[in-house]
């Protein structure tokens, strides 16, 4: 079932760039509440801000620490005081680290787990109140499936361990959840996106193969008008969402169109793709 679209509040973690500002952009399109939730300078937030206003929507920005359950405690009431509800709830912080087992400190390994798993785990008990009392409630986690590839926990344990836990948050969540009616599931993009993240840390030709941040933002938006009986504790891959929703030409999303596609981290190789070696990892 697909619903139309009405105007959601929705709490958007690392909404300040990336993936998290492309979502909010594209709820703002439909007049959407936005709470931003992020640790940007005062110039980056007035500028999301303002780019939601000028989208359509209502910004209200949170300059919140993830790692904070006091602090994402006082997110929720801020925006129950200004907006009276929670619609969406998507949970897409995590912190860059690829490091292996071997060369991860314990600070490294701390932040991925509190500013991913632990952060999505205390958010959504935090909005559980407020959630089951709309009419469509979601929680998306930026998290991939759990095939569990073995390069992946070979080369990239440490981050693996906060997204798979963020994965796992997903499936038990959806069960818990399921008689207050939320959905919970997870998307992930099918070619890594083209963050200022994946500049720091992977080879220029990984960005050349990349797609905008618009993809995810589209393909959030498509999940959302389902409600938990046709979809919940699921896997979304972006491309393959976006595809059962009726697109069939992705081009607009390409960086740089006349070059391969990258094959993004935790999944499986399909043809036509360019797979993320370790090589292409910049520690």
């Amino acid at each position: 079932m697909m619903l139309k679209a009405k105007k959601k509040t929705l709490l958007i973690t690392g909404a300040g760039q990336g993936i998290g500002e492309a979502i909010a952009l594209r709820f703002a399109a439909d007049g959407s509440n936005i709470v931003v939730i992020s640790k940007n300078t005062p110039a980056q937030m007035k500028g999301i801000v303002d780019a939601i206003g000028l989208a359509g929507g209502e910004a209200l920005a949170c300059d919140a620490d993830v790692r904070d359950c006091d602090e994402l405690n006082g997110v929720v009431a801020k925006t129950i005081a200004r907006f009276g509800m929670i619609d969406v709830l998507i949970n897409n912080t995590s912190a860059p680290c690829f490091n292996n087992s071997l060369h991860t400190s314990p600070e490294q390994f701390d932040l991925i787990i509190s500013t991913s798993v632990r952060a999505a785990f205390f958010l959504s008990q935090a909005c559980y109140p407020y959630l089951k009392e709309s009419p469509n409630p979601h929680i998306i986690n930026i998290a991939p499936p759990v095939n569990l590839e073995v390069q992946w926990l070979r080369d990239h344990l440490p981050f693996a361990i906060g997204k798979y836990g963020m994965s796992l948050c997903t499936r038990g969540m959806a069960a818990e959840f399921k008689s207050a009616r939320i959905a919970v599931n997870s998307l992930w993009p099918q070619t890594p996106i083209a963050t200022q993240r994946l500049k720091e840390h992977l080879h220029p030709k990984v960005y050349d193969g990349s797609r905008w941040p618009t993809i995810m933002a589209d393909a959030a938006y498509e999940l959302t008008r389902r409600t938990f009986r046709d979809a919940t504790g699921r896997f979304f891959i972006d491309e393959e969402l976006l595809t059962e929703s009726g697109m069939t030409d992705f081009s607009s999303y390409a960086v740089d169109p006349t070059q391969p596609l990258m094959q993004d981290i935790f999944l499986p190789l399909i043809e036509g793709r360019v797979p993320l070696s370790r090589d292409l990892f910049v520690k």
